[in-house]
């Protein structure tokens, strides 16, 4: 069996219909890159149940690379996050009704986790391809900064780089919103394909 690459999106949320970073992983669902395969999953945007699914998914498959992805509305670029950090704020409820404010994600681990991705790496490769990205610091404190730290928590020490990374809106989604930044999903699709090959070089 080949090694194995995990990407994940998450499914739409705050009253959006479709969520960019799930359709974006899936068209890279079965595809290769520097002989491994890649696979794709949709994780629920609900605080500890889509670390809990993630983390149980790693269990059963062990991968040789895991990219969280998710949306991060108002962005007009590719941005993979430098941080995850030990805390969650959520100012809007999570697709459970969930909205925790002002809490330690794990009691006793470190403030934060660095990438474990190459991150000025893909934002090198994917402006050269003319694809706007660009670093960001932290994933926030919501649910894709509890999914980023709790995968790095999980993985500390081990041989398995992984990372979030922040996806504008897709255009083809927001149609009915004009102004708002967007790109195509194909070149999304293509931004994390990029990501995916730099990460494994």
């Amino acid at each position: 069996m080949k090694a194995q690459v995990l990407l994940t999106g998450f499914e739409p949320f705050a009253g959006d219909a479709r969520n960019p970073s799930s359709e974006a992983c899936a068209l890279l669902d079965g595809s290769e890159s520097r002989g491994h395969r890649v696979r794709s999953l949709c994780l629920p945007t609900a605080f500890s149940a889509a670390a809990l699914q993630l983390l149980r998914e790693i269990a059963r498959n062990p991968p040789a690379l895991v990219i969280a992805t998710g949306l991060a509305g108002g962005r007009s670029e590719i941005t993979p996050e430098r941080f995850a950090i030990n805390f969650a704020d959520a100012r809007i409820p999570d697709n459970r009704g969930r909205q925790p404010r002002e809490r330690t994600l794990v009691r006793g681990a470190p403030l934060a986790y660095a990438s474990t991705l190459p991150v000025s790496r893909i934002v090198e490769r994917l402006r050269r391809a003319g694809i706007p990205a660009a670093p960001s610091l932290s994933a926030g404190a919501f649910v894709c900064n509890e999914l980023f730290f709790r995968l790095r928590h999980a993985l500390e020490g081990s041989k398995v780089r992984a990372g979030f990374i922040h996806l504008p809106y897709a255009s083809e989604h927001v149609v009915d919103r004009p102004g708002l930044p967007s790109l195509p999903l194909a070149t999304l699709a293509e931004g994390l394909r990029i990501a995916v090959a730099v990460s494994l070089a």
